[in-house]
């Protein structure tokens, strides 16, 4: 039985989570993600490896980070080397990770490569050894951006049920002060995980993961950055589906926002006899449409969209997938001007008026 996908990203076996690191280096495009490349399910992280030259078509390559380190050293079938982003500077690619050990907890180092094939560890880690007292113990994910004469980072966590988003700065990747909260609300849940801030048009959107919700677990917010301080003006619900998590975006060489996420739905069987569970959404471009966040698939995916599929209901003021037995169902009220469809061995994404809203689902 060979049921892979055809257009999404999927290791040849184990485990796949959070797309990390997602960049553009050295004319080829590259996604780390989370992986245990042991088995079908979540245990120890290690951080996997893809290229690609049309963000369509992937190699795997090696593993890129091992938990090898007494500060991402696996415990319990747990610990390694957690989400993170990757910058390049002077021509070299930088790796920003959580990692996690029993001892240290989780605390957030820096890796990197010259060629792509090797990477290697800084003999400083962890940059970042202990959370603030704004955080807690829950304090993971990196994204790190430039903006000014500055290196910027936020990073997931939360307090007495009060989800967060720190921000800290350095000049040189290595050494961060602490910036304060960039982020903070009991709206969205106790940890806003694998945040993303980066600019759009002439707004900032913050990016980040509701740890209480199943659907609409992405949140977006629209609003301003001026360096230290984010402020949010709308709140967008792009994204409908039930099996979607843990996106982070990049910029392309031509200047397009790009975003891809994680599909994975717990009750679906592992693919191929167990051997592989989890995969990449079709990469996908933001915009700002008449003060609407969109979410599009990119130029480079459109032959593959179609306008009807046998999973997926369409009327003029409704869409919805069909689902297997014992799924709820996914559905869209509204005005429908236009649908289009990317369906896959097992898996069918749906969006609704040019990206407005998309609806993400493994169905098999």
């Amino acid at each position: 039985m060979n049921n892979r996908q055809k257009y999404h990203f999927e290791p040849q076996s184990g485990w796949i989570n959070d797309p990390n690191g997602l960049c553009h280096w050295r004319g080829q495009y590259h996604a780390f993600f989370q992986y245990n490349p042991h088995a079908a399910h979540w245990a120890t992280m290690h951080w996997g490896h893809a290229v690609s030259d049309d963000l369509i078509h992937w190699e795997e390559k090696p593993i890129a980070l091992y938990p090898d380190q007494p500060y991402d050293a696996p415990y319990d079938n747990r610990g390694g080397c957690y989400s993170g982003s990757a910058v390049e500077a002077d021509g070299r690619l930088y790796l920003l990770y959580t990692s996690v050990s029993r001892e240290l907890g989780q605390t957030q180092s820096v890796a990197w490569t010259d060629d792509g094939e090797t990477f290697v560890k800084y003999e400083g880690n962890p940059v970042i050894p202990v959370f603030p007292a704004d955080g807690s113990k829950d304090f993971r994910d990196p994204k790190v951006f430039r903006y000014g004469e500055k290196w910027h980072m936020v990073v997931a966590s939360g307090k007495d049920g009060i989800g967060k988003i720190l921000h800290y700065v350095a000049d040189d990747l290595f050494a961060w002060t602490y910036a304060g909260v960039l982020f903070a609300s009991d709206k969205y849940g106790p940890i806003l995980e694998c945040p993303d801030l980066f600019p759009l048009g002439d707004k900032w959107i913050l990016m980040f993961s509701k740890t209480n919700r199943e659907k609409t677990a992405v949140q977006f917010l629209i609003g301003g950055f001026d360096g230290n301080t984010f402020t949010a003006e709308t709140e967008e619900f792009t994204e409908l589906g039930p099996h979607y998590y843990a996106p982070q975006t990049f910029l392309a060489p031509d200047g397009r926002r790009i975003l891809i996420g994680w599909m994975h739905s717990f009750g679906s069987l592992p693919a191929d006899d167990g051997i592989r569970k989890g995969g990449f959404t079709i990469p996908r471009q933001l915009s700002i449409v008449d003060g609407r966040l969109c979410c599009a698939p990119i130029r480079e995916a459109e032959h593959l969209l179609t306008d009807t599929d046998e999973n997926v209901e369409i009327t003029p003021d409704a869409v919805w997938v069909k689902v297997r037995e014992g799924m709820k169902p996914c559905r869209y009220d509204g005005e429908i001007r236009d649908v289009k469809i990317l369906r896959d061995t097992r898996t069918v994404e749906v969006f609704i008026n040019g990206g407005e809203a998309v609806m993400s689902y493994w169905i098999k």
